[in-house]
Order: C-alpha cells, then sequence, then structure tokens
C-alpha cells in the first residue's frame, strides 16, 4: 500500500474495474452499508447468522488494537459498498507469537473480478506494517514470530478458494454443535463446596479474570481484553440471568454464559440458544463442574421455551470438551477452519 489519499487507498494491483475505488472507513454512515454487505453474502456462503445495526455500531465502539482510520478497507462502485474488510491484532500467549486477525465481506455479484484479492492484499499489507511497527516500537519483542489468520466455516468456498490461493494454510479446526432437543436433560449435581449464584454487575469483573485464567491454556490462547465485556453489557442479546457461573467462596471456578438471539431464530425459523464460553479452572476439571453448569443451561433455556441448543468448541479441545459436549447430546453440523500464513511470507 503506498498511501490514504482523501480517504482512497491506493496501492498496485488494483483489479481493472474504472468504478471501483477502494476506501477508508468514514465513519457511521458506513454501518448500514457494511451490514447489507454481511446480509447479501450469507446465503452464497452458506451461513447462519442474523446482524442488526444496533450490534454492529455496539461493536464497533469496543474494538481492541483496531484503529477504523487505518485497518479498514471499503470496495465502492457506483457509490455502492460492494465489500469492505477490517484487521486487529492480538498476542498469542499460548504459542508465544503475535497474530494479525482479519474478516471480510464480498457481495455475491461483484466475486471472481479480483475485488476480494485486492482486499485481502489490504489486510495482509496492513497487518504487516503494524508488526513491523510493533517491533520498531519495542512494544513486542524483536524475535516475536507473526503470524496471519482467517477463520471461516467450511461452506464459505470462495473465501477458501482465495485463501489458498494466496498461500495459506489450515492449522486448526473447530465445530459448531447443537443439541437437537431439550428432552431428558441429565441431572448433574455439583460438586461439594460449589454453588451457583445468580448474576450481579459487581460480578462481571470476576467472571472475565476467571474466563481469561481457565482458557489460558487452549490452544491459540489470546486474553479476553475487558473491551469485550463492556461490548456484550450493550448487546441485544445480553440477558446474563441465563448465565450459570459456579463459585467456590469468592472464587469463580467455571461458567456457562448462555444467551438466546431472537433475530436468528426468528430468521431461521427455530427456538435455538446457546450456551457458549463453558470453562472450568484448572483445579476443578474432572469433578463434574461443567458437566453440571451445561445441565443447569439447559434447564434454563428450556424455561425461556427453547427447544435447541448450540454451541462452538476446538476439534482439539485439550480438556475433552468435544467428548463432553457429545455425551450431553450436541451434534456437529457445521465445521470451521482457521488458515494461517506467516507474516514474512506477505
Amino acid at each position: 500500500m503506498d498511501t490514504m489519499l482523501s480517504n482512497k487507498l491506493m496501492f498496485p494491483g488494483l483489479p481493472g474495474l474504472p468504478e471501483l475505488i477502494l476506501c477508508g472507513f468514514r465513519g457511521a454512515e458506513d454501518f448500514p452499508k457494511m451490514l447489507a454487505c454481511i446480509d447479501g453474502s450469507k446465503a452464497a456462503d452458506g451461513m447462519e447468522r442474523s446482524d442488526k445495526l444496533e450490534d454492529i455500531v455496539n461493536n464497533y465502539a469496543h474494538l481492541h488494537h483496531c484503529n477504523t482510520e487505518t485497518d479498514m478497507c471499503l470496495a465502492e462502485i457506483d457509490g455502492q459498498v460492494a465489500g469492505y474488510s477490517r484487521v486487529w491484532w492480538e498476542i498469542d500467549e499460548y504459542a508465544g507469537q503475535w497474530t494479525g486477525f482479519q474478516i471480510a465481506f464480498l457481495l455475491p455479484e461483484w466475486r471472481r473480478k479480483g475485488i476480494g484479492s485486492a482486499l485481502l492484499r489490504f489486510n495482509e499489507t496492513r497487518l504487516a506494517e503494524i508488526y513491523t511497527e510493533l517491533k520498531a516500537a519495542g512494544e513486542i519483542p524483536a524475535d516475536m514470530p507473526g503470524v496471519i489468520d482467517a477463520f471461516c466455516e467450511e461452506s464459505t468456498r470462495d473465501t477458501i478458494h482465495l485463501l489458498e490461493r494466496n498461500g495459506y494454510q489450515p492449522v486448526r479446526y473447530g465445530f459448531n454443535m447443537v443439541r437437537p432437543d431439550l428432552e431428558t436433560i441429565p441431572d448433574c449435581p455439583l460438586p461439594e463446596g460449589v454453588e451457583v449464584r445468580p448474576y450481579q454487575p459487581e460480578h462481571l469483573r470476576k467472571i472475565w479474570e476467571a474466563s481469561n485464567e481457565a482458557f489460558k491454556d487452549h490452544w491459540g490462547y489470546i486474553a479476553e481484553p475487558w473491551e469485550e465485556y463492556e461490548r456484550l453489557q450493550h448487546d441485544s442479546n445480553f440477558d446474563p440471568s441465563l448465565w450459570r457461573v459456579a463459585w467456590e467462596g469468592e472464587r469463580v471456578v467455571g461458567m456457562v454464559l448462555s444467551f438466546i438471539n431472537k433475530e436468528e431464530n426468528a430468521e431461521y425459523g427455530r427456538l435455538r440458544g446457546y450456551t457458549e464460553n463453558i470453562c472450568v479452572r484448572r483445579e476443578w476439571r474432572k469433578h463434574g463442574v461443567a458437566r453440571a453448569l451445561i445441565a443447569l443451561s439447559l434447564q434454563a433455556l428450556k424455561e425461556r421455551g427453547m427447544t435447541e441448543a448450540g454451541l462452538g468448541v476446538d476439534a482439539e479441545n485439550i480438556s475433552g470438551a468435544l467428548r463432553l459436549y457429545q455425551g450431553m447430546g450436541y451434534q456437529v453440523v457445521r465445521k470451521g477452519i482457521t488458515f494461517r500464513k506467516a507474516v514474512g511470507s506477505v
């Protein structure tokens, strides 16, 4: 990338479309255009999601390691946004490496014209710049390796082909799982000395700290920033009355942070709740805490009128989560792939 000029991003190799402009993020006026790109892409990509403008606004108010003025690119054709991308970065404490992340959405009618490649090139170039700048400023160690990741569902064939053509390799797989009914929920008692308490706002920081501690030995561990929990409190699906958090005295030992996406249920004609952020501190694993919390969470969703439950899991989770979820009645319905390439190969 050469420079930003009048909010237009200029770099070599733009696709041969005279009406195409690659520009930077201009502010709140772009949010509805970005939402249109997401909505216009999901059917072609076989993705199930239901995004709302208010949640996009909330997400962008709590970004971490992302400057929208420099870390976003919008592809505009005849005044209409055909696609956009965004990058950010984190430190992968599990691997001791710098990781750059990226997302991109492109309307199906504008694919296979070089626009997706241009957005990917912007993402890679900008992430390489950030990585170099952080090293030069001494904000990350000079010998810390850097990689660029892209996560996509197995159904997003266009994205997968683009990544493979540009040297990305699959490094990890994950599953979306669904428990197709909420009948015969097992009775799984908590171990002695552990109890579930109703959520109070003052619990949130301890929940955040315990979640980061519990996930610390998992592949790809990145400490979740407090900004994410600030964002969560303003999410339209935030309902901590569904949360089941286990306590030992004043210490959180495990949790399931459930939610119901009402708009998604309406769009896809189902009654699904999500049992997510399932984790237990290391010293309490293998004591039945996770199983008990999942059972309590399934019961809570059933009481809200839900008829099924979903979650996401790392296919190689070290704590045996996949077997646990299968034993609790969840079934694999979708597969996701994390693709990666080294920053030096950009």
